[in-house]
């Protein structure tokens, strides 16, 4: 009762909050602009004071969410040690201790089986916790290298910041790919779109002003001059002054109750599937041999606890620890790659991803552009065609891409910082978008010529000849005929099959005053001349798609350049282009259509970002596992779409944020390292599975078997805890194995069903030399070692009695004795030491032999090559085994074994072990070639 009012208590706090932030804004939307800098002791043009901005964020904190459901230590020990497996652990443990401790007589208290379990379960968890603080450490180091930063205006200068630093009164600048780093208010605006969905769920951007269009609107998301922490700028620019910060945030009010964990990928699913499986599994055996114990021995105390034994055996400890160890390790190991894994599952995802879609600028391609022609319309070199892009890419105040980089850089070569800077002024621009794929400034040069204003734009070849109806030509302005229009495609043409990237500029005089201009503004312009970019391959990208290739994965470009130039890259890095498919194509294209596209063509140019999130999921529809790489705003709907994300250090925010994986480096390489490390993992992770798997159900047979066909049980409690114990911890260094290079060529998704077939194949296997080992103990060793008499005709060498009465008299065999009322095998066992000595010999026998072939199947089952031979364990994984055979050999000649009820066994004994040994190895490689030459591969 109490939980349900704590939950109840919980919701209503976060009400309060979120309506105490709502009404924050509320009162901070109605605020005259003056009245609201006042407030916060800022200037619009100067804003805050170094020391003012110091003292706010004293008083406000960081500007950080604390998410309810912070990674405290104590949470990460409690995920550690709580999962399906150790839950059940657990509850065999508490029940353990109180029949073999609590409940027990004086003299028969043993805690040891309690201890064992409980040993399992700290060696397990304490492992996993070790591996995940590891790779978290490694992973804060990397991030420590990235930081989302903010343009902050503090004494009248604008620099970059961390958004931590960034406090309520902090006057900032917003453009395309920035995300909202706080709660804000607009102050000056242009073409400012906003995505909220994160916030409302609207699908479509928000257009914001400085003016609020809405102002009886109850709902702060409505207000269209605020703007809120989780949204992120998907074009145009503005300044804004932060309202609230942190926690005091809409987002931060809601953090608590709107905190997402990430869907589960198929890997999660597998991993569910197959834990709930082995549990299920071990559901239904642990039932039927306590039954079946029960009714064959009589002693249903005995039959409980062997029970409860058995459902240890068969619950895989260890899988937790295994994941979480082959993942972590995945993870430090891409960290000493310089890659950030964001999210640890995201290693197997890479592993076994099938196809790479990634963009082409900035990816594939250099991160610096250089700016090769400045030409007119008849393809002549022309300084006044880079004047005036100098002019647009230096004045506008939105996202300075590399290209605008590129100009400046090549303007300020060329000596025009020096000349122009000082005499144009900025009055207004339009900013850059993704539907007119052009941006323009309106600069006044009266400075030089008496007052003249003019508005300079550039951008995609297409869509400025669109709104061009002149050209300039020698220092006169033509009409733009379609005779020149065919002459500028030509040159364009020839600069792109170049590898270069080509942009017009153009310009127009107008008259109009500051703050009145917009898109309508970009027409009748006169087309100056075009621009051409080089954009050189990476120097690893050629050898990484080499890689990629011969790793099996499929390399799709998807770019919102143009086709000639994305076939011009192609060419250079080794990326044979089976079919162009251009975003005009993709947009008449039904679903169906475009599933069938997708798998002939590899190339897909001018894409919108809309488009390449659609291209990736008809792949995702035809089964494949998708990874898209990209850096910049119009990658992010499709790195949200992909199965796993990849990002650049030098991206944008949102892509960033957006991404699974971030590589801090140029070199793509990393990106095989990471394939190949993925299906590492993940081979790694399948081996203990199937491992456990097909071991658990070959003991079920064996343990059926001699539950229902001995006098006695094969082994005692303690005994199988113990096994189980030597096995799991020699299951430690299996993330550290080696895995056949053959393996690593293909990708490699989950597939539950073959786990289930696999059991099905190999587990009969270890049952029939369980068998054939009792069968030998039973009727050779055991009797050999107790006096030469088989288990049925060991003579009983006084009278058994009870409440005074004989029940079976001396010279009876143990099979006459059994045939008596009240007599049953415990009886016989602890009266007889005949019997009691053939039992611990069989006993011990089954123990040593289990654990030999558990140790073994080890070997057998990590690699479908000849063991030893043609394919070798890695040293920890070898080293580990031998140490368990050795352990479980010697451990009946210690006072361990003297301890636990164990006899020392014969040489006769260990050349019997040899046999089944060389035996069952020969029999599992036969399995393992009948099973690859079926389904082509064993793990």
């Amino acid at each position: 009762m109490r939980y349900f009012h704590n939950k109840d208590r919980e919701k209503k706090k976060i009400a309060e909050a979120k309506r105490e932030a709502e009404d924050r804004l509320l009162e901070f939307s109605a605020m005259p602009q003056a009245d609201l800098l006042a407030f916060f002791e800022a200037d619009a043009q100067k804003g805050l004071t170094a020391e003012a901005a110091e003292a706010k964020l004293e008083e406000h904190g960081p500007n950080v969410i604390s998410y309810k459901n912070e990674n405290t230590l104590f949470r990460r020990i409690w995920g550690t040690f709580v999962n399906p497996f150790s839950t059940v652990l657990f509850a065999l443990a508490a029940v353990s201790f109180v029949l073999d401790f609590i409940l027990a007589n004086p003299g028969e208290k043993d805690p040891a089986a309690s201890i064992i379990i409980v040993a399992l379960l700290l060696v397990s968890g304490g492992l996993r916790y070790f591996q995940e603080e590891k790779s978290n450490r490694a992973g804060e180091k990397l991030k420590d290298m990235i930081k989302t930063t903010a343009a902050v205006l503090r004494d009248g200068a604008y620099f970059e910041t961390h958004i931590e630093e960034l406090t309520p009164g902090d006057v900032i600048k917003l453009a395309a790919g920035d995300m909202v780093p706080a709660d804000v208010r607009v102050l000056t605006n242009k073409d400012l779109f906003v995505r909220q969905s994160s916030m409302t769920g609207e699908a479509e951007p928000v257009e914001k002003f400085s003016v609020n269009s809405l102002p009886d609107a109850k709902n702060p998301l409505e207000h269209t001059h605020l703007a809120f922490m989780g949204t992120n700028v998907l074009s145009g620019s503005a300044t804004a002054v932060i309202l609230s910060t942190g926690n005091a945030t809409l987002l931060g009010s809601m953090a608590k109750s709107i905190t997402e964990k990430r869907g589960q990928t198929n890997f999660d699913k597998g991993i569910n599937s197959v834990s709930w499986l082995l549990i299920r599994f071990m559901a239904i055996m642990v039932p039927i041999v306590f039954v079946a114990t029960g009714l064959t021995k009589g002693d249903w105390l005995n039959a409980l606890l062997f029970a409860m034994s058995i459902a240890v055996g068969l619950t895989p400890e260890m899988l937790p620890m295994i994941v979480a160890g082959n993942l972590a390790k995945g993870a430090v190991f891409m960290s000493k790659k310089k890659v950030i894994i964001k999210n640890l599952n995201a290693i197997q995802s890479i592993g076994a991803m099938d196809t790479l879609c990634t963009d082409k600028t900035g990816t594939l391609t250099e991160d610096r552009i250089v700016l090769e022609r400045h030409l007119d319309v008849y393809g002549n070199e022309n300084m006044k065609v880079l004047k005036y892009a100098y002019l647009n890419s230096y004045f506008q105040t939105g996202l300075k891409n590399l290209l605008d980089i590129a100009v400046i850089d090549s303007g300020k070569q060329a000596g025009l910082d020096t000349q122009y800077n000082v005499l144009y002024e900025k009055v207004d621009e339009i900013p850059f978008d993704f539907v007119r794929r052009r941006m323009s400034v309106v600069i006044a040069d009266w400075k030089e010529r008496g007052g003249r204003t003019q508005i300079v734009t550039k951008g995609a070849i297409e869509e400025m000849l669109a709104i061009c109806t002149r050209c300039e030509y020698e220092g006169a302005v033509i009409e733009l005929t379609g005779e020149i229009k065919q002459k500028i495609f030509e040159v364009a043409d020839r600069l792109n099959n170049e590898g270069m990237r080509v942009l017009a500029v153009a310009r127009k005089e107008v008259q109009l005053a500051a703050g009145a201009f917009s898109i309508k503004d970009e027409s009748e312009m006169v087309l100056t001349g075009y621009i051409g970019f080089l954009d050189p391959p990476k120097a690893s990208c050629a050898q990484a798609m080499k890689a990629l290739a011969g790793s099996g994965v499929n390399v799709k470009i998807l770019t919102g350049d143009n086709e000639k130039v994305t076939n011009f890259v192609c060419g250079k890095v080794g990326i044979k282009v089976s079919g162009i498919l251009l975003g005009s194509d993709v947009e008449e294209m039904d679903d169906g259509a475009l599933s069938a596209a997708v798998e002939n063509n590899n190339v897909f140019a001018k894409l919108a970002p809309a488009q390449k999130a659609r291209v990736i999921a008809a792949l995702q529809g035809n089964g494949h596992v998708v990874g898209y790489m990209g850096d910049g705003i119009n990658d992010a709907p499709a790195m949200r779409k992909a199965d796993i994300a990849i990002s650049v250090d030098t991206a944008v925010d949102i892509a960033k944020e957006a991404a699974d994986a971030i590589l801090l480096e140029k070199d793509l390489m990393v990106l095989e390292a990471g394939i190949l490390e993925g299906r590492r993992t993940f081979g790694n992770i399948i081996k203990y599975i199937k491992m456990t798997a097909s071991s658990n159900f070959g003991n079920m047979f064996s343990v059926l078997a001699a539950s229902i066909f001995l006098p006695f049980l094969p082994m005692m409690a303690i005994h199988i805890l113990i096994l189980n114990m030597i096995y799991d911890v020699s299951c430690i260094t299996i993330p550290w194995d080696n895995v056949d290079a053959d393996y690593l060529k293909v990708p490699r998704k989950w597939d539950a069903s073959k786990i289930g077939r696999f059991m099905i194949w190999i587990g009969p296997t270890s049952s029939l030399f369980d068998i054939t080992t009792y069968l030998l103990m039973f009727f050779w060793i055991c009797p050999v070692m107790s006096g030469g008499q088989g288990f049925f005709g060991i003579l009983l060498p006084s009278d058994i009695l009870k409440d005074g009465n004989v029940i079976a008299a001396a010279g009876m065999t143990v099979a006459d004795a059994l045939k008596q009322s009240h007599v049953n095998i415990d009886v016989l066992i602890k009266n007889i030491p005949d019997v009691a000595k053939f039992v611990s010999v069989f006993q011990t026998g089954w123990f040593v032999e289990s654990l030999i072939t558990q140790t073994l199947v080890v070997h057998m089952i990590r690699t479908q090559k000849v063991p030893f031979i043609q394919s070798r364990a890695a040293r920890p994984v070898l080293i580990s085994t031998v140490l368990a055979a050795a352990a479980g050999i010697a451990i009946p000649f210690t006072f361990l074994g003297q301890i636990f009820g164990m006899a020392a066994l014969s040489w006769e004994f260990f050349g019997i072990l040899a046999a089944t040994v060389v035996g069952y190895v020969l029999l599992v490689t036969l399995i393992k070639k009948l099973y690859v030459k079926r389904y082509g591969e064993l793990l």
